[in-house]
């Protein structure tokens, strides 16, 4: 009877998931593992909500499968080592996987693959955190897309009932094996790490939690196209943590969005394109996880700026709507859509620094950071990227506020120094006279900062740098 092992990474559920069925299909037992990988745990804070997200999605793994007559397997350490070794410990003649696209992952699976292939034990990877990938949607002279729309038009061309249906898992389970060894869930501590906030901040979390946000968003999905853009009002799916880490199927996802007739479904099946689109890009082009999309914006004179920075991060910039999403991040982890638009072309295009340094700020305070996603939004916003905004296009800080946020309602939740402030003034407060800040006791440039830069000369100077490269 042939064994084999499935190797968990992003893909923390246990239904209708790619690598567990095909091995499930092919061999007579199966056990199930993940690892912690410290390689990539080590660096980062000791308070990292991701860490704990991920913890209590394996639990939620390890029950399952211990449910359905199996277990699974926990180890913490480098997944080079721990992977062939358990291999070689439990016999399998093969380990299966679902497919990474970003480059330090691909460079990992090719190192486990060498190492077992060295112990004759094969390596198999499978499509499975997106619709389609790699090779599967191309121009017509079969080469990569880089503008959306037509990519859009392709994908959705493309697709066929086939390709979003489900991978079982259920019915064979019985070829579940339990764990040969006690494999107890570490804690938090176990792993060097610290608890968080994440219990307090009310998002549900592992495949349950997954589950439940998405029947609460189908309630909801008609409406998206109308209420996506506004982060006052309920209108996200909030299932992007969830998507990241494989606690709910992308097929699941888009099949529901494809078989609706509304325009709402319609508009977040698109978003679910993106999310193909920027994993494609990081594929074909894996430089765009260090360099500019487009080479010569590489050559781009940003500012060294490290007190605007710092200001930026902290919510401390003087525009109420940057503010409050720089500060949402910082609760919670998460921030809306939109004002990831705003707050990158605030750093970029207002403030002038380098859009590397953005990313990597949203890189370590995201709970739902995926480097391809990430780093396409920042080249977007900072019109280095593929489709990009173009750079002579430049958001309003205070127009987006007034457009997005008319009533102040998102901005008084997160910068609560400005709760008295009449919503005339609330997009732009340093406007306001000295009598009309005494009267709601807020003094701009004490309780609250003053702009750290005028928009319109920021704005100039920005054209004035993209204009320098001949652009």
């Amino acid at each position: 009877m042939s064994a084999a092992l499935v190797w968990f990474r992003r893909d923390l559920r246990v239904h209708d998931h790619a690598a567990l069925h095909h091995a499930l299909k092919t061999h007579g037992r199966v056990w199930c593992v993940f690892v912690f990988d410290a390689t990539i745990l080590d660096p980062l804070p000791r308070r990292d909500r991701r860490v704990e997200f991920i913890l209590r999605a394996v639990g939620e793994v390890a029950v399952a499968l211990r449910e359905m007559g199996g277990g699974l397997i926990v180890r913490h350490g480098n997944p080079l080592i721990e992977i062939p070794q358990l291999a070689a410990e439990l016999g399998a003649s093969a380990v299966y996987a679902n497919r990474d696209y970003e480059p330090a992952a691909i460079a990992r699976d090719a190192a486990v693959n060498r190492r077992l292939a060295s112990a004759d034990v094969h390596f198999l990877d499978f499509k499975d955190q997106v619709i389609f990938e790699r090779n599967e949607v191309m121009t017509q002279g079969d080469t990569p897309f880089s503008v959306f729309t037509p990519y859009k038009n392709a994908w959705l061309k493309r697709l066929a009932v086939a390709e979003l249906q489900p991978w079982p898992v259920e019915e064979y389970s019985s070829r579940l094996a339990p764990p040969p060894e006690d494999s107890a869930l570490p804690t938090l501590q176990d792993l060097g790490f610290e608890p968080t906030d994440l219990g307090e901040l009310c998002l549900p979390v592992g495949m349950s939690g997954a589950q439940a946000l998405f029947r609460d968003f189908i309630e909801r999905i008609d409406d998206y196209a109308a209420t996506r853009d506004f982060p006052a009002i309920k209108g996200c799916s909030y299932l992007s943590a969830h998507l990241r880490f494989g606690t709910i199927s992308i097929r699941q996802l888009a099949a529901h969005a494809h078989a609706q007739a509304s325009r709402g479904a319609a508009t977040w099946l698109g978003e679910l394109i993106w999310r193909d689109f920027y994993h494609a890009i990081l594929w074909h082009h894996p430089r765009v996880a260090t360099q500019c999309f487009k080479p010569a914006f590489d050559a781009l004179c940003w500012d060294t700026a490290p007190g605007l920075f710092a200001a930026w991060c902290a919510g401390r910039t003087g525009y109420p709507l940057v503010d409050a999403a720089m500060r949402q991040l910082s609760h919670s982890g998460w921030m809306h859509n939109r004002l990831r638009m705003v707050t990158a072309s605030f750093l970029t295009k207002d403030l002038g620094v380098d859009w590397h340094q953005g990313e990597a700020w949203f890189a370590e305070k995201l709970l739902d950071f995926d480097l391809a996603a990430n780093n396409g939004g920042w080249q977007w916003a900072a019109s280095t990227g593929c489709d990009a905004q173009p750079w002579f296009r430049i958001f309003n800080p205070v127009t987006q506020s007034q457009r997005f946020d008319a009533e102040g309602r998102f901005i008084r939740r997160y910068v609560p120094e400005l709760d008295r402030v009449p919503q005339k003034f609330i997009h732009a407060p340093w406007t306001m006279s000295a009598a009309e800040q005494a009267a709601c006791k807020v003094h701009i440039g004490r309780d609250y900062p003053a702009p750290v830069v005028d928009h319109a000369a920021a704005r100039a100077r920005t054209l004035e740098r993209f204009k320098a490269i001949g652009r």
